[in-house]
């Protein structure tokens, strides 16, 4: 349903039908947003891929990356990324609040692509400078920053009230996955022509769809002529059809179409503050899910990052496989964390309990990893079928929260529907994530060299501490659902 305007829409905004009938056109904006949105943060996660396909290359043939010390350095390297990115990921919830979503997306991606272009052109130029190395990762880390909080800024505008939220998050939230198996495809693909490949193609990539944004992206409904409360009444509609105006509510609809810019003009005027940082930190369940997230991420980012540096260097059937094949058999974890993320947010909409359903993901993670680090090595088929079933633990909780529950905690009625206080909701918790995400791939450097059960312990034992931060809201959450029955 859409209410009647005094001007044509913008972006080619759907117009009034012949004799006053609301134009349908909504879901067409929602599925471009979707897709959209998708593939700008696909491609960051893509071009986030390189330096795990090539960490194994890197590590027997170019300094200062070879030799004793070379998984160390590795570690730092990805530590630099990950540092900058998540301390630059507040202040970017900030940005995302105040600023035009489309240009700062935008910017963000075409500044990541040179960031990823530069590192790819150390192995023509053949620099061998560590500093080289880490400052191109912390200015990418500085400009992806702003790619999360605007994506889901723009979701929170078009779909922050669905009535199954969890679902549309979490197969939206697969772009983080099919970025992944993405960013090792292509990666892994051109690595035989010389790692420095595997860093200009994702880079072309994500430069490319940062123009796409730029032209297309429409952030918010009111861009396109649609109202934002008749936005909510047709996507809880049902079967998603439209809900038109009746009787005396339509005649006064038209009877003020005349006066339909000035009403835009006055909602404009009266948009919500952008909340605070530390404002944002009182809400509730904010800070469990932020820290829950800081050790779910570590896990995930660790397998993200030293995965196929994992696979290379442990013998599957007694073979050990080549980079390019290590690269692309990691993609298997990917594949089972989009699984892992729809089936979260399905079940979480289902049982109407996003702790309860994270915690039971966190909780099967665990016998998930152990069963991989033993028996991953007999064949083929199990090392595949176990690190898929890995993937679809691990990054359940992950996906989840970083999407469904950072939406529900920025529109909770405790700040009374402040759509603006989104993005810096949803920056604190995967900022919080990301300091986990830093922290896990530079310990797994150094505990490495020491022996892979070692690594897998430190990821137990995160995931561990990752469940009791979110045991009491999962009680509460039980409780509240056995009240309501009885």
């Amino acid at each position: 349903m859409e209410a009647a305007a005094a001007a044509p829409p913008p972006h080619g905004g759907p117009r009034a039908a012949a004799g006053g009938a609301p134009a349908r056109g909504l879901g067409r904006h929602e599925y471009a947003v979707l897709a959209l949105t998708f593939a700008s943060y696909a491609a960051f996660h893509a071009s986030r891929k390189p330096p795990s396909i090539v960490k194994a290359a890197l590590s027997t043939e170019w300094a200062p990356f070879s030799g004793a010390r070379g998984p160390h350095r590795l570690g730092e390297l990805d530590v630099a990324f990950l540092s900058a990115y998540a301390l630059a990921m507040f202040a970017a919830g900030h940005l995302a609040d105040r600023a035009d979503l489309r240009r700062l997306l935008g910017a963000a991606m075409l500044a990541s692509g040179a960031a990823c272009a530069a590192l790819g052109a150390a192995y023509f130029l053949d620099v061998h400078a560590l500093a080289f190395f880490a400052a191109a990762q912390v200015a990418s880390g500085v400009v992806q920053s702003a790619g999360w909080p605007c994506v889901v800024a723009v979701m929170g505008n078009w779909f922050g009230h669905a009535s199954k939220r969890g679902t549309i998050m979490g197969v939206w939230n697969s772009h983080t996955s099919v970025g992944n198996i993405a960013g090792s495809v292509l990666a892994a693909a051109v690595l035989e022509f010389g790692w420095g490949w595997s860093f200009l193609v994702p880079a072309f990539v994500i430069a490319a769809l940062g123009v796409v944004v730029l032209v297309f992206l429409v952030a918010h409904p009111s861009e396109a002529g649609l109202e934002v409360q008749a936005m909510e009444i047709e996507m809880n509609g049902d079967g998603g059809e439209e809900v038109e105006l009746l009787g005396e509510d339509k005649k006064e609809a038209q009877a003020n179409e005349h006066d339909g810019l000035e009403l835009e003009l006055e909602m404009g005027s009266q948009l919500p503050r952008a909340i605070g940082f530390l404002e944002a930190w009182r809400l509730p369940g904010v800070a469990p899910f932020a820290f829950c997230l800081f050790f779910s991420k570590l896990v995930a980012y660790t397998f993200l990052y030293w995965l196929p540096f994992y696979i290379r260097n442990n013998a599957v059937a007694g073979q050990f496989l080549s980079h390019k094949a290590s690269g692309i058999l990691s993609i298997v974890f990917d594949i089972g964390g989009v699984l892992g993320g729809i089936s979260a947010g399905f079940l979480s909409d289902a049982i109407g309990a996003r702790a309860v359903t994270s915690v039971l993901f966190l909780f099967l993670s665990i016998p998930a990893l152990i069963v991989y680090r033993t028996y991953g090595s007999l064949s083929m088929h199990h090392n595949i079928g176990l690190m898929f079933l890995s993937g679809y633990f691990v990054n359940g909780p992950y996906s989840l929260i970083t999407t469904a529950v950072a939406t529900d905690l920025g529109t909770q009625d405790a700040i009374k529907g402040n759509s603006r206080a989104l993005a810096t909701v949803s920056a604190i918790i995967d900022g919080t994530g990301s300091v986990g995400a830093a922290l896990g791939p530079l310990l797994t450097g150094y505990i490495s060299t020491r022996g892979w059960n070692s690594v897998f312990f430190m990821l137990i034992v995160s995931i561990s501490l990752a469940i009791l931060f979110l045991i009491r809201l999962a009680k509460d959450e039980i409780v509240t659902k056995l009240s309501t029955r009885s």
